[in-house]
């Protein structure tokens, strides 16, 4: 299994709802109509460049349609692929075949998409500066368009609010940093405390109250460096440990490149999930077969 495989639940669970969506409740009409015992052979390509992500998906949405549909892929999540480019052949029953086409079309577009945009995100920061996603995902996919970042090369963030404390502006509103910092420490010792900082006061805060990763929010590249400096000053003090450093907060294609060289560890970018647009990939039937 690839490291850029969703978790087989949350494939399951997606499809069956995407299915059920799609399906109910009188199935599907129109291939209703076809004759009986039709089979036909179709051809997965792509009418973009991207990079692949959802096969899975795909496997999925054809094994709960017909266990009869059988899916031959050219590539994986991950692959570069160019316009024109087959990424696999289909064949079984055509009735099933239709019905599972645009289930599957809507998964594999999307998380390529997210995939593609991901890969954009990740060359243009170089290779000193790591892309991460955030939990700005579609309600439902968060675990497949997670998956999508890890095959477009970047990686996750936290996956839930379980996972991390990440303590933000609205966090802090009524508790002191260093006292929330200490609560955190004592309920969920094993859980890593994120401080979210907009100002450069705010970082020498997050760094006297110890806090294991800091998130610099809408910074510039100039307001990140002097920040870096802070926090490797602060580490080389008596052999403390660097916290990671995080920048985030309006970072595009064109501006995350000017990262890079701030020192900073990761970038963070919502856009990786909630703006990707979907890869067009398309299905053809080849050929098709009277029973």
């Amino acid at each position: 299994m690839s490291a850029s495989t969703p978790p087989v639940t949350a494939v399951r669970e997606v499809v069956a709802r995407a299915l059920a969506e799609d399906l109910t409740p009188l199935g599907d009409v129109s291939a209703a109509l076809l004759p009986p015992g039709a089979t036909a052979e179709a051809v997965l390509r792509t009418r973009q460049d991207g990079v692949v992500a959802g096969t899975t998906c795909v496997d999925e949405v054809l094994a709960q349609v017909d266990a009869a549909l059988e899916v031959t892929w050219a590539v994986a999540d991950g692959d570069a692929v160019a316009a024109g480019d087959a990424l696999g052949h289909v064949r079984g029953p055509l009735a099933s075949l239709l019905t599972a086409e645009r289930t599957a079309l809507n998964l594999l577009c999307h998380l390529s998409g997210v995939a593609t945009l991901t890969r954009r995100f990740v060359e243009a920061a170089g290779p000193d500066l790591r892309v991460w996603d955030t939990r700005k995902t579609t309600p439902g996919l968060r675990a497949l368009e997670k998956a999508a970042v890890r095959a477009g090369g970047g990686a996750n963030h936290r996956g839930n609010l379980s996972e991390w404390v990440m303590l933000k502006d609205n966090h802090l509103a009524l508790v002191d940093l260093a006292e929330a910092v200490a609560r955190a420490r004592a309920l969920f010792p094993a859980r890593t405390v994120h401080v979210e900082c907009d100002t450069h006061d705010g970082v020498v805060a997050a760094l006297e109250a110890d806090a294991d990763a800091l998130l610099l929010d809408n910074m510039t590249p100039d307001e990140v460096r002097r920040c870096v400096a802070t926090v490797d000053a602060h580490a080389a003090e008596g052999g403390r440990r660097r916290p990671v450093v995080e920048v985030s907060g309006g970072i595009t294609l064109t501006t995350v490149g000017s990262y890079a060289g701030t020192g900073a560890d990761l970038v963070s970018s919502g856009a990786l999930t909630m703006s990707a647009p979907s890869l067009d990939v398309g299905l053809d039937v080849t050929s098709t077969h009277a029973p």
